[in-house]
């Protein structure tokens, strides 16, 4: 009975130590799970993007018309995968036309064509969706031509 209050004390000791210890594990785990996984996320998006900028080509009228283009983006809606694709276009002179974009898949095979008419004035830059058939996913792996 007289080690009772000094056990009884070790015990509590010992019991905060290891809730502060759990404490402080499970907060770094959560830190390394979270940095991981926005990491990962990052890079997966980063080299879609890059892979398929690379891949676009823009003819050579329009480059002496003067619109060339920077980052493309592809999206879908609720009911559709990569159908949408957002091209960032930048006007060094003004520009009022109608662009055909078709999408190749990785074997080299056409699998969508759209048109938008696309207007801007020298030194603007904007977005604009060109939007395929909810049946055409338009591939990464792919190429887009911009005419």
């Amino acid at each position: 009975m007289k080690y009772f209050p000094l056990l009884f004390l070790l015990l509590l000791i010992s019991c905060d130590w290891a809730k502060e210890k759990t404490k402080e594990t499970v907060n770094k785990t959560g830190e390394i799970v979270a940095k991981t996984g926005s990491e990962f996320a990052n890079g997966i998006s980063k080299g879609v993007q890059q892979t398929f900028a690379a891949k676009a080509q823009i003819s050579d009228t329009l480059l002496k018309e003067g619109l060339t283009t920077g980052k493309i983006i592809l999206r879908g809606t609720d009911t559709s995968e990569n159908n949408i694709v957002s091209v960032y276009f930048i006007f060094d002179k003004n520009f009022d036309k109608k662009i055909t974009i078709k999408a190749f898949n990785e074997s080299g095979l056409e699998c969508g064509r759209v048109a938008e008419t696309v207007k801007g004035k020298k030194d603007e830059a904007r977005y604009v969706d060109f939007v395929f058939d909810k049946r055409t996913s338009v591939d990464a792996k792919g190429k887009l031509v911009i005419e």
